[in-house]
């Protein structure tokens, strides 16, 4: 099962990627985020935890990181797996940003429908903050 959502920012993606890295202030653009922190440097392999606003804290680890082109982190329960992939396409004048969310495990067929519900109410909320805040950097 899989959710994906887009936008076009009109800023660099580089621009995007920085506020990626700054994983302690995802909260501020994410509302399904309260608190995220990551141990170590924004790179494969790096381990942290996230909280929603409402539900358990979570572990996460970053499987994929390509600087100013894509990251995915990877969050396990036991039973349930979900990656969330986040990718930057450049076009013309902007940025395309691609956030998508894959589940998998056993309990994707329970957890899957109520969490792709949230998550398609929550990730169009998610971009245009993203947006509204690289657009607003100056850094274009």
């Amino acid at each position: 099962m899989q959710v994906e959502h887009r936008i076009a920012i009109a800023a660099s993606p580089e621009t995007v990627f920085r506020i990626y890295e700054d994983v302690q202030n995802w909260h501020t653009w994410d509302p399904d985020t309260k608190q995220a922190f990551l141990e170590g440097p924004f790179r494969v392999g790096s381990r942290g935890r996230i909280t929603p606003p409402k539900g358990m804290t979570v572990p996460m680890v970053l499987t994929e990181v390509v600087p100013g082109k894509c990251f995915t982190v990877e969050s396990k329960i036991p039973l349930f797996r979900m990656l969330f992939e986040h990718e930057l396409v450049p076009v013309l004048g902007a940025t395309e940003v691609v956030h998508r969310v894959t589940f998998a495990g056993l309990l994707s067929f329970v957890l899957g429908p109520m969490l792709s519900r949230q998550l398609n109410a929550g990730l169009p909320v998610t971009l245009r903050k993203l947006k509204a805040l690289a657009e607003g950097s100056g850094a274009a």
